[in-house]
Order: C-alpha cells, then structure tokens, then sequence
C-alpha cells in the first residue's frame, strides 16, 4: 500500500485550520470590545476591534489563498504564508495586550 500524498486533502485541512482561526479572532474581538464599550472602556475596545479586524482580513484572504494553494500544489511550487502569520500574530498580541490591560483596569 503506497503511502503517497495527496495535497487536496492536505490542502483542505490547512485552509479549514485558517478559517477557524479568522473566525475565532473576529468573533471573540467582536465580543471583547463589546464587553469593554459596556463597561465604559472604549480605549480598551480598540485592540479587541484591531484583533475583529485582523481576522476578518484573515477570512476574506482565505479563498484567495486556498485557490493559489491549489494552482501552487499542482506546479510543485512553496505557497507562502507569511503575511497571514503576521496578520494572525498582530491579531493574537492585540488580544493579548488587551485582555491584560482590560482585567487590571476591571480589577481595580
């Protein structure tokens, strides 16, 4: 039995894990500055809307990137990613920044 590959799938299961995360960063940035403009912090509202933000980019770009995934499998050619990392770490230390900064200014 040959244990050989098969990108579509690979393919598939990529842009699934890209499209859990966009989403996952949208609606919980959506939901955080929700929560903060409720507790009368819009300052802090703005990172989580910056993270909304970098997810919903993440998501619109996911197609895009899937279709050239597929094109870049087939020519034997790297699909590069960097840019969508970069978008989903800004997104992340956004949150992360954030979310400090909104549990000492509740605490307090």
């Amino acid at each position: 039995m040959s244990r050989e590959a098969r990108p579509g799938l690979h393919s598939e299961r990529t842009r699934m894990a890209w499209v859990r995360t966009a989403v996952t960063m949208a609606g919980s940035g959506v939901g955080a500055a929700g929560i903060m403009v409720r507790h009368d912090l819009p300052g802090i509202a703005v990172p989580f809307a910056a993270a909304a933000l970098a997810g919903a980019v993440l998501l619109l770009r996911t197609g895009r990137r899937h279709r050239a995934l597929g094109r870049m499998l087939r020519h034997g050619h790297p699909l590069d990613h960097r840019l969508d990392a970069r978008i989903a770490w800004a997104g992340a230390l956004a949150v992360a920044a954030a979310a400090l900064v909104a549990v000492l200014a509740l605490a307090a």
